[in-house]
């Protein structure tokens, strides 16, 4: 197999910024024949000519051009790792790439998110939504740098990962039109009652359903989804009575024009931060952890 040399990239990105041998020479504190030998290295090893004349001006061929992009994004995220390794932006635009699972509701992913963009206005946050699997997947290529999840990674995966719990939360019931009526005699309003649940997939859908089980309640299904937000905004219809952590009940009902019914802590809604390291190390990972612990989830 050929190796990239990655000391050639450097100087052909730089050469192509500086717009000269002459002129990379000087910021690279190199002889100019040692620049002009290592890209011919580099042109050799890829099979094509990256730069032609055109008088005394070096410019880029079609192949350099797409060359040039690659080294572009090699050497920023070059720069990007070692200001997260360091723990300090530096003046870059630090990433967070965070894959959410798509059963946890969205005001949870977004109050748990939040954090991190008020730590660091420079960040950009990248999400990615889908199931465990296969956000465990891109997490272990290292396309993700945290997967948010309601139940602890137990999935095999190609490397190792860690689960840093978050917080836990009782569970709410809400309602809207003539179902907030159901507040009376609650739990026992709810036998009968139809219900809006996540899908299968869900932690918490197992709960409720042992929950009813144990409260000899058996409420009508009326929706299964594995979306959230459809999940709320069929709630907020009053098609029927949902579930969501007590964490987030007040925005709950002012986003959704909604009404508490009842409330138990005998159902537990867990959040996990999903990392491959040990050790939290990304800072806007870090700021998301603190600010659940001490504050989302009283902690």
């Amino acid at each position: 197999m050929s190796w990239l040399n990655y000391h050639h990239l450097l100087y052909f990105w730089t050469v192509a910024r500086a717009g000269s041998i002459a002129k990379a020479s000087e910021e690279l504190h190199l002889a100019q024949p040692t620049i002009s030998s290592q890209l011919k290295l580099l042109e050799e090893s890829l099979g094509h000519k990256l730069f032609e004349r055109q008088g005394r001006k070096l410019v880029l061929t079609d192949v350099g051009r797409t060359v040039m992009r690659y080294a572009d994004e090699i050497f920023r995220l070059g720069n990007e790792l070692k200001n997260v390794v360091s723990g300090m932006p530096a003046g870059q635009q630090l990433r967070l790439n965070v894959g959410v699972l798509d059963v946890i509701p969205k005001l949870v992913a977004e109050q748990l998110l939040k954090p991190a963009l008020e730590a660091g206005p420079s960040l950009r946050i990248i999400c990615r939504e889908g199931p465990l699997p296969q956000l465990l997947a891109s997490l272990a290529l290292h396309e993700l740098d945290v997967v948010l999840a309601d139940a602890p990674s137990s999935e095999p995966v190609s490397v190792r990962s860690f689960n840093h719990l978050l917080g836990k939360s009782g569970v709410s019931f809400f309602a809207a039109g003539k179902l907030v009526q159901l507040k009376k005699d609650f739990p026992r309003s709810l036998d009968g009652a139809p219900v809006l649940l996540p899908s299968d997939e869900s932690s918490v859908r197992r709960s409720l359903e042992l929950w009813f089980e144990r409260q000899n309640l058996r409420p009508v299904i009326a929706g299964d989804f594995d979306d959230s937000a459809l999940l709320q905004a069929f709630g907020q219809r009053g098609h029927g009575v949902f579930a969501m952590p007590t964490a987030i009940e007040a925005e709950v009902e002012r986003q959704f024009n909604c009404s508490v019914i009842g409330r138990t802590e005998e159902i537990e809604t867990c959040f996990y931060a999903i990392t491959v390291e040990r050790k939290l190390r990304h800072p806007a990972v870090v700021a998301i952890a603190e600010a659940a612990r001490s504050q989302m989830f009283g902690g």
